[in-house]
């Protein structure tokens, strides 16, 4: 047996079961050896769709998946998919063969690339390649986790392997006992405490994480709330406010703006989770827990910052106030139970429905896709001005229902990832949220999930044009001719990769889509969804105050 065929084989006794990619020369062995032990491939049309799908599933799943790539291009095709979910550590290990020569067409610096993304690195050696995939799976999947690159050098693959491979991962390392005495002495003294949970909270297993953090809430009467990544966690509760920063409703920006206390759970508080800054009083004690040691006061100063896994320190926190037989109401009343209850949410606040003249106001569109679509979905949304409205207006059950790519904040992604969640979720209805501007780029994928005869609803909100830049630049008065596009018909687009194709005028098209629901579906739906002028969106209007 070659490396090349045990580095296979040793992933699959890891419990890799999924692997996207496209196959060469460099990762042809490799990627046979996984699938003959049983993984399933996934051929993408193109790498950066590969990539986007591996994010999209690991996501949704919760598991480690493999990207297999040909050296060289396939590298650097994949590059962008491989940087958001970088920044997004997202456990996705890369295949990665290497020319070692470096006057080889294909030689790159893995190394310098991986840490230029942000990505880890180990590269495999003929030596002892169990022990450095080893090291690459803990590097993937212990502690913040991440993506990482495996080097595979061409010579290494072709040499012998020395021994047979292991059927089992790496045990991880038990993580220390967390500190958390100063966080029970700050919930003690709050009287309005508001929870943010982020990424670190909703990556799987998230209902552990869900229970402890809303036991934890009842005990000292927090409210809660999420960053975008995190969306779902606290569906259904009554005191959620839903996404915290740019995308927040009014009231959820006003509830969490008169907090006296804010503890981020797993959440680094970005500029966009806290409205660059504004959005948290210049009074407000603000805790942070995170994992990641390095997180801690990475975007603003913090006054209590906790290192620990989320769901461990909210069970010592509860179980130290529970043991002191300590509980308050905090600012939890049935008036404020009722306001949430009936302005929480974006689809409940009132706006002047522009629709028309062949025309429809986006908001009118995701409200109406939003009673239309079973309640079993998983929505996947690209980056663009439109992305606040199906973010916003779309519920999803939990935070593996919506699969936010917006680390790396590239337009383009939302296609691939949303075939990678609807794979992980075959349960679950995948709905993609694009842009025109990211349908365009992504496309070629359409052909992907019409092979693969995924049920894939495809919603463009197609403004013809990117319109992040039409509406930042345009107020000014600066020419808009490169930032807009001919409004060309994109459900034949769709039809011509041999999907279903609808073109949206007004709300009342969209009964093609509750047939298409009825079909029962077997192949995607692109529906072209013709945008009224509603101006920049509610989050871009507050995004653009930060600069």
């Amino acid at each position: 047996m070659r490396v090349a065929e045990a580095v296979g084989r040793a992933l699959a006794g890891y419990g890799v079961r999924e692997v996207f990619g496209l196959v060469g020369s460099g990762n042809f062995h490799a990627t046979n050896a996984l699938v003959a032990a049983g993984a399933r491939f996934v051929a993408a049309a193109h790498e950066a769709g590969a990539a986007s799908m591996a994010d999209g599933f690991a996501r949704t799943a919760g598991r480690p998946v493999v990207l297999s790539v040909h050296q060289g291009p396939g590298v650097t095709n994949a590059l962008t998919g491989l940087t958001e979910a970088a920044k997004s550590r997202t456990p996705v290990l890369v295949l990665a063969p290497e020319a070692t020569a470096p006057r080889s067409n294909f030689f790159l610096d893995l190394p310098a690339l991986a840490a230029a993304v942000g990505a880890g690195f180990v590269r495999i050696t003929a030596e002892q390649p169990y022990q450095d995939l080893a090291a690459g799976w803990r590097m993937a999947t212990a502690g913040p986790g991440g993506t990482v690159l495996l080097g595979l050098p061409l010579d290494a693959q072709a040499a012998a392997a020395p021994g047979p491979a292991p059927t089992r991962p790496p045990v991880p390392p038990a993580p220390p006992a967390p500190a958390v005495d100063g966080l029970v002495a700050g919930l003690q003294e709050a009287r309005r405490p508001v929870f943010i949970a982020g990424r670190g909270a909703a990556r799987a297993p998230a209902d552990p994480a869900r229970a402890a953090l809303t036991g934890l809430a009842d005990r000292c009467g927090a409210l809660l709330a999420t960053s975008a990544a995190a969306k779902g966690l606290f569906a259904g509760d009554p005191w959620n406010l839903d996404i915290s920063g740019g995308f927040a409703s009014p009231l959820a920006a006003e509830l969490i703006g008169q907090a006296d206390l804010v503890v981020a759970w797993g959440c680094t508080l970005s500029m966009w989770t806290t409205r660059h800054g504004r959005l948290i009083g210049p009074g407000t004690t603000v805790a942070q827990v995170d994992h990641d040691p390095a997180g801690l006061g990475a975007n603003r100063p913090v006054d209590l910052a906790v290192a620990g896994d989320v769901t461990a320190v909210a069970t010592a926190v509860a179980g130290q106030l529970a043991a002191a037989g300590w509980q308050a109401a905090g600012w939890r009343s049935p008036e404020l139970a009722g306001r949430i209850a009936g302005a929480v949410r974006w689809r409940d606040v009132p706006f002047d429905d522009r629709s028309g003249a062949g025309r429809v106001d986006p908001r009118a569109l995701s409200a109406a896709l939003d009673d239309l679509l079973p309640a079993a979905r998983t929505v996947a949304v690209d980056s663009g001005n439109f992305m606040g409205y199906p973010s916003m207006y779309l519920s999803v059950p939990d935070p593996a229902g919506f699969c936010f790519t917006q680390a790396f904040q590239s337009v383009g992604l939302g296609l691939a990832s949303g075939i990678g969640a609807g794979l992980a979720r075959p349960d679950r209805l995948p709905v993609a949220a694009l842009g025109d501007g990211g349908f365009r780029m992504s496309a070629v994928e359409l052909a992907t999930a019409v092979r693969l005869r995924l049920p894939l609803l495809v919603v463009v909100y197609n403004d013809a044009g990117y319109g992040a830049e039409v509406h930042h630049f345009g107020p000014d008065g600066y020419p808009l001719e490169t930032v807009r596009f001919p409004d060309f018909d994109l459900a034949a687009v769709g039809r011509g990769y041999g999907c279903a194709g609808l073109t949206v005028r007004s709300v009342a098209d969209l009964v093609a889509v509750k047939d298409w629901l009825a079909g029962p579906p077997d192949r995607p739906l692109v529906v072209d969804a013709k945008l009224a002028d509603t101006g920049p969106s509610w989050w871009l209007a507050e995004a653009f105050r930060g600069h």
